[in-house]
């Protein structure tokens, strides 16, 4: 990964930090968001810590935020030249519904519309920089979605709140895949994963008893480390160099639900995101 840049998002902690670190050992020059600057000086820190002579930057960014997408974007395009390796890392679990500035339910809003808007947004700059990979972490928790509940989509905030998650981890793949399509021909790759079950700071903001039993759950749970191996794999091994369009499980290629492969599914939740996000209205292209 010696001379390509990679953005990880969700690196300040977990799966994301894991990630970067391991590309930052193989030689890459990592951008890494953060809510703050302070939080992404210290992820910083930790990474130059563990990888003596990482180039690392960081950039703040609230991801809940459509326009603050929207300025991350516009700052790497004007910092950097390349862009070989997006991965959308950034996620949450949240039993409590909340809402964004943007009027969409957070999970919904973090999990899937930002990496659908930053990695539009960024499209032109991976096409420059070809062959280059967008890497998506999804879930197997997608299977627990047997429809699709495209009115409480359209409305950006899904009824039952225990089905935001599983929901978000379908989306994930549907963009993938469509994503994969609209690439054809660019040499830029999209895939995505199921990182399985690890400790993390993902279900956070999960509180009560079931806060409580995931916590229970997660200390028997293998390290973040172990989850990002296939996020790693997909960004940075020759073996997958020219694969995509798939889903993966512990760095190999799997097929999710039935619905997760639906194309007319994959064609309309593109054309529905881009409404939500505001895609093509700001002179995106």
């Amino acid at each position: 990964m010696s001379g390509k840049t990679c953005l990880v998002t969700g690196a300040t902690s977990g799966i994301g930090k894991e990630t970067a670190v391991r590309l930052a050992g193989e030689g890459a020059t990592l951008i890494v968001p953060a809510r703050t600057a302070a939080r992404g000086e210290a992820a910083a820190d930790e990474i130059r810590r563990r990888v003596p002579g990482a180039r690392v930057e960081t950039l703040a960014a609230d991801l809940s935020s459509m326009a603050e997408v929207r300025l991350l974007a516009e700052q790497v395009q004007a910092r950097y030249d390349r862009l070989d390796v997006l991965v959308n890392n950034a996620g949450v679990i949240m039993m409590r519904r909340r809402t964004t500035a943007d009027g969409w339910e957070s999970t919904l809003a973090i999990n899937h519309l930002t990496p659908f808007l930053l990695t539009n947004l960024l499209r032109g700059l991976l096409e420059r920089s070809a062959p280059a990979r967008v890497v998506t972490v999804a879930s197997a928790a997608h299977k627990q979605v047997r429809t699709m509940p495209w009115d409480e989509l359209s409305a950006g905030m899904p009824t039952d709140q225990r089905q935001a998650y599983p929901l978000s981890k379908l989306l994930n793949i549907l963009f993938t895949f469509e994503l994969a399509r609209r690439l054809d021909g660019t040499g830029v790759t999209a895939n995505c994963l199921h990182p399985g079950s690890v400790r993390s700071g993902l279900g956070r903001d999960v509180t009560g008893v079931l806060g409580a039993l995931l916590q229970v759950a997660l200390r028997v749970q293998r390290g973040p480390s172990s989850g990002a191996r296939t996020s790693v794999y997909l960004a940075s091994s020759p073996d997958v160099a020219d694969v995509t369009g798939g889903y993966f499980v512990k760095s190999r290629l799997v097929e999710p639900s039935a619905l997760a492969r639906d194309e007319k599914a994959a064609a309309r939740l593109w054309t529905l995101s881009e409404e939500l996000t505001g895609l093509n209205q700001n002179g995106d292209g």
